[in-house]
């Protein structure tokens, strides 16, 4: 059998070891978490709307009845391209076909330090990490007899207003203005001060302008403050530091969410400098138009680390609808080289058009050309990401969930898990010195 080795259960990867389902191929799905991630709802989750099972699907749940699939827990840490094995930390995986679709994450645009004080949205363990932020900030205010400490833990600085940013800010300000508005005595949620930070002069940049205008007026309804042209400088724990044209403005805040740069797997370099294939600064490499490498034709890199620059001389979006197409793509080369076909025409991506929500009924779409917003994209918004989720099970919870937070405004699945340390809530302890030096 021709053997198959697909690294990540993403949407790129999961649709190439789906689509080869009937071809006379053994395939072997390697990731290194269990579980494949609807990603464009992964922010309800940091924001306690949905629980993480609502939107994750173990991988050898959905692949259990493809008989020529199997599914390997690990990390790959290199790829002997002489051999054609993928290196595992514990184990090896020979190959016959490598179809790479790893991912991306957060890029801090050199500023790695920021990490820790401005997570961003990648995973199940990201959101949960940001929804306890966001919560023990609102459970730190109630606490903190400080006015100014009280400011710092209400104000949530959202950096980056691509999809996700604008979906973030707009969930938060919900939370502030609804879901918390009466339950805290000590306290007015609605008081909270929700800023959405880009450096580029409108939000949702990959947007058509219009629909970039009606986004920002709905965020400015739910009380978002837009700061477009502005770049951030410099985060601390209470203060985030940003720059409009040499004025520079100190924001303090001790809840900070990125959601503005997208970095390329590191394997990717690693199999750049393997193969001798060029690597852009977002860590993506240079794919033919079949999505193969130069000179290794059995290599394919798909989603957010292929620079696919052959359709309009840019690199196509970091967009699972990308990433879906490039698998199945794949797949069907490899399906075709093995039943003797021709190889098919170079990969093109179908644009279907692109979503963002803001809020409750707030939302913007294009769908074909078309531009739509409000009530009428935000249920075209809510039937699309229902019907794309991977299992049954899911589609029905989620629609149940939406529908008691529609009519409620509440959101159920605001948990603060693991031990919560003194000083996340009672900031003040680290702030102020003692006023009598302990004894020696």
């Amino acid at each position: 059998m021709h053997r198959v080795v697909v690294i990540g259960g993403g949407f790129g990867g999961l649709n190439a070891a789906r689509a080869l389902r009937s071809a006379p191929v053994e395939v072997t799905l390697i990731d290194r978490r269990n579980h494949h991630l609807f990603q464009p709802l992964l922010y309800q989750v940091a924001t306690g709307g949905l629980s993480p099972a609502n939107i994750a699907t173990p991988l050898r749940q959905i692949l259990r009845k493809q008989r020529n699939a199997r599914v390997v827990l690990g990390e790959v840490v290199d790829i002997d391209i002489a051999t054609r094995r993928v290196i595992l930390q514990h184990a090896e995986v020979p190959y016959d076909s490598l179809i790479v679709a790893a991912g991306s994450s957060h890029s801090y645009f050199g500023k790695n330090e920021w990490a820790t004080l401005a997570p961003g949205l990648k995973s199940v363990d990201d959101a949960t990490a940001i929804r306890r932020k966001i919560l023990l900030a609102f459970e730190a205010a109630e606490l903190s007899k400080d006015p100014e400490v009280v400011h710092q833990l209400l104000t949530f600085v959202v950096v980056g207003a691509g999809p996700t940013g604008v979906e973030m800010a707009g969930a938060i300000a919900e939370i502030a203005n609804d879901t918390l508005k009466h339950e805290f005595r000590d306290i007015d949620p609605t008081q909270a001060r929700i800023l959405l930070v880009e450096f580029a002069d409108r939000v949702l940049q990959s947007f058509a302008p219009d629909l970039s205008d009606k986004a920002k007026t709905m965020l400015e309804r739910l009380g978002v403050e837009v700061l477009t042209g502005w770049r951030v400088v410099d985060i601390t724990e209470d203060h985030v530091l940003v720059e409009n044209q040499g004025q520079r403005q100190e924001i303090p805040t001790r809840t900070v969410v990125w959601a503005a740069g997208v970095q390329a797997s590191p394997l990717g370099r690693i199999i750049g400098e393997a193969t001798g294939s060029e690597v852009d600064r977002a860590g993506r490499i240079q794919v033919e138009p079949d999505l193969t490498l130069p000179g290794h034709p059995e290599m394919f890199v798909i989603g957010d680390m292929a620079n696919y620059p052959h359709q309009d001389g840019k690199p196509l979006p970091a967009l699972a609808p990308v990433a879906i197409q490039q698998g199945r793509y794949a797949a069907q080369i490899i399906s075709g080289r093995l039943a003797g076909r021709q190889t098919p025409a170079p990969f093109r991506y179908k644009d279907r058009g692109a979503m963002a929500t803001i809020g409750r009924l707030m939302a913007v779409a294009d769908v074909g050309g078309r531009h739509f917003s409000g009530a009428i994209a935000w249920f075209a918004w809510l039937f699309i990401h229902v019907i794309q989720l991977i299992q049954r099970e899911s589609r029905i919870l989620v629609l149940i969930q939406w529908a008691y937070h529609y009519f409620t405004r509440n959101r159920g699945a605001r948990l603060i898990t693991g031990k919560i340390s003194d000083d996340e809530l009672i900031p003040e302890s680290h702030q102020k010195a003692p006023e009598h030096a302990a004894a020696p």
